[in-house]
């Protein structure tokens, strides 16, 4: 009898993951499946004249080694000035990068740049989404974005959202955003990777179903519209996933726009322990805005369906991580008879899939970007890749724990400012 219920949940467990193996593959091919789809998220092939203001907003803490030359390439853009306000973020007990970032502003204003200011809050809690809150009043132009504090912009990314918004009269895109040094450490490619398939596919996939969890930066807002919405929510940890369901749940069409030449470029986590954190927070972020229910408000049971999927999936990935020794045990262990030990090697086949496709996406990326991908880069993918599944499930349970005890507090991620280093590699070789 017990014999018999472990070869059943053996085939149960095994068709479920082929089943969600095979779904998040079609999600990350989804634009190379689709020709209306691949179309529809190119950048325009031509801009039109500058007619949109835009309010930045720049959260930074603890960002002295970044600022300046972030601030330094968001009022370089290529768009009037007069049509730019840029606000850096910093709570009040930051004095290196409020000093940093001042010295920056000193710097422009004798350039003749005054359009930079710094909005300072002294009040909890210390977060991204509240230094959001803090910003908004002061901002009076249309459009309300958001970069990070080690973002590199590309210049013209406010003629295309210009662009953008005036052809399709859309109130919120989201642009692609893409990490750099895919061969810092040894989980680098994967997170590079994890980000490629996720603005060029899958968010696209999301926003033609009106169920988007949007990302954090290089996204744009009517400013109207946040201001209907009450801001951001300051005590969810994915206030950007929050935002864009809330925003699904009005009816409000996103534009996904993902072009290589136009993404903004970002780093991997430097350590092991900021990534373990960072991802901690999505996880936690997710399981948040699955409790607060905004998903149940959709008009649709597709896009209810859709978000669900997406907010549950790091419990999902907290399971799969106690799963995969178990299975590894099983099969090293376990006889078997021979069709339920095919049934058991369908997901195998799947992650293999995976894995090739990810293969064919290093080369994709490196060559848009002007970088090379190595056979070396492939042979240490395929040696992280379990681990790295194995990190992912860690945080998601550590998520799990976080909120069970109630811990919400904001763990910050290091920036370095490694994925300047890749850019100015790439440059060089094209050079």
């Amino acid at each position: 009898m017990i014999v018999a219920i472990i070869y059943l949940l053996l085939i149960v467990v095994s068709i479920l993951l082929t089943v969600q193996s095979a779904h998040v593959l079609y999600l990350m091919l989804y634009t190379w499946d689709r020709a209306d789809a691949e179309r529809k998220a190119r950048a325009p092939d031509e801009f039109l004249p500058p007619q949109i203001s835009f309010s930045v907003l720049l959260p930074a803490r603890h960002e002295e080694d970044v600022i300046q030359s972030t601030i330094e390439r968001v009022v370089r853009a290529n768009y009037p000035a007069e049509l730019l306000e840029v606000f850096v973020i910093c709570s009040q007990d930051d004095d290196g990068t409020i000093k940093k970032a001042e010295e920056k502003i000193d710097d422009l204003k004798r350039k003749g740049l005054h359009n930079v200011r710094v909005v300072v809050f002294d009040d909890k809690p210390i977060n991204k989404p509240h230094g959001l809150n803090t910003a908004l009043p002061h901002t009076a132009n249309q459009v309300v974005t958001i970069f990070d504090a080690e973002d590199d912009i590309h210049p013209e990314i406010f003629s295309l959202v210009n662009t953008v918004m005036v052809q399709e009269k859309v109130k919120v895109v989201q642009a692609g955003v893409q990490l750099m040094n895919y061969e810092s450490n040894w989980y680098s490619t994967l997170n590079v990777l994890e980000y490629f398939f996720w603005f060029k596919s899958r968010l696209h996939y999301h926003a033609h179903y009106g169920s988007i969890p949007l990302g954090g930066n290089t996204v744009f807002f009517a400013r109207e519209l946040l201001l209907r919405l009450g801001g951001w929510d300051d005590r969810n940890l994915t206030e950007d996933a929050d935002m864009g369901l809330r925003i699904s749940a009005m009816g409000e069409r996103v534009r996904v726009v993902y072009d290589d030449r136009y993404v903004t470029k970002e780093e991997t986590p430097p350590t092991l322990g900021h990534f373990i954190r960072q991802r901690t927070r999505w996880s936690q972020g997710f399981m948040q805005t699955l409790k607060k229910g905004t998903w149940k408000k959709m008009p649709t049971r597709k896009q209810r369906w859709l978000a669900f999927y997406v907010l549950v999936f790091p419990r999902g990935q907290a399971l799969l991580g106690i799963y995969l020794p178990i299975s590894l045990g099983m099969i090293l262990i376990l006889k078997v008879p021979v069709l339920i030990a095919l049934c058991s090697y369908l997901p195998v086949l799947l992650l293999a899939a995976h894995f090739l496709v990810q293969a064919v996406g290093l080369y994709e990326f490196t060559g848009a970007h002007g970088l090379e991908a190595s056979p070396k880069a492939l042979v240490r993918m395929a040696i992280a890749w379990f681990p790295f599944q194995m990190v992912l499930a860690y945080a998601a349970l550590r998520a799990m724990r976080r909120e069970m005890l109630g811990r919400h507090d904001w763990e910050k991620t290091q920036h370095v400012g490694a994925h300047r280093t890749t850019t100015e590699e790439a440059e060089s070789r094209v050079g």
